[in-house]
């Protein structure tokens, strides 16, 4: 994360959710060299300092339908050392970036104030709600929308939607790059918003999102076009 002076080796990450989403995020981090510290799903979480063996941590959930800390050779799962918690406990552990990927409405007023995490990435779908996103942005948080974040299925759905139409069809090697390109530019497009306008990353990526509206609906004509045209 270079636009924040952050090594993955150093970067402790909090998933809530070890869904599809959460589940899959955590491996790509792991594998990417994040410190995966904590992970939730419904009955609740594990917490290890020194991170967790995410391969580990879903071949024992595979197995067992329980989330346990432990680090697996084989069929062989030799337990951690971890801390029990809660999903509630999760969001507001001392890490470097937490991941909300499970439901809305999980941070609010109640606890915004006890977040630590410098960095927050909405996977969820309205995870904060807007009364605890002005909070986190009075702490110094920085919160990377769900209208980003989540952006990434939806253009892949773009991706088969032109296919179709062109009858050409792609590889998923190439699927993935065109989709690792658009997200790069837009999320580049929202970060220099947001910098240059003082703004949060929230209200750049509406204002993005509302300046192409604008280019759209100016590109077909508008309406005092037309009548000044006549």
């Amino acid at each position: 994360m270079p636009k924040f002076d952050r090594r993955p080796q150093q970067t402790r990450v909090a998933i809530q959710g070890f869904g599809n989403a959460g589940a899959t995020l955590a491996q790509l981090l792991f594998e990417s060299g994040y410190k995966v510290v904590a992970v939730s799903d419904s009955q609740g979480g594990i917490y290890a300092p020194l991170g967790l063996d995410i391969p580990s941590v879903q071949a024992h959930k595979n197995a067992t339908r329980t989330m346990k800390a432990v680090y697996c050779e084989g069929s062989v799962c030799n337990l951690v050392e971890h801390r029990t918690i809660t999903n509630a406990e999760l969001l507001e552990l001392d890490v470097d970036i937490l991941i909300p990927a499970a439901l809305e409405n999980q941070i609010t007023p109640a606890n915004a104030a006890q977040i630590k995490a410098p960095l927050i990435f909405e996977v969820a779908n309205g995870p904060i709600t807007a009364a605890a996103d002005a909070i986190l942005q009075a702490q110094g948080c920085w919160v990377f929308p769900d209208i980003l974040i989540n952006a990434g299925g939806v253009t892949v759905s773009y991706f088969e939607w032109v296919q179709n139409r062109s009858g050409l069809y792609w590889s998923a090697e190439e699927v993935a790059l065109q989709l690792k390109r658009r997200m790069v530019k837009e999320t580049e497009a929202i970060w220099h918003i947001a910098q240059s306008r003082n703004l949060s990353s929230r209200t750049a990526a509406y204002v993005h999102a509302l300046e192409r509206l604008g280019e759209t609906i100016e590109a077909k004509g508008t309406r005092d076009y037309y009548q000044g045209g006549r």
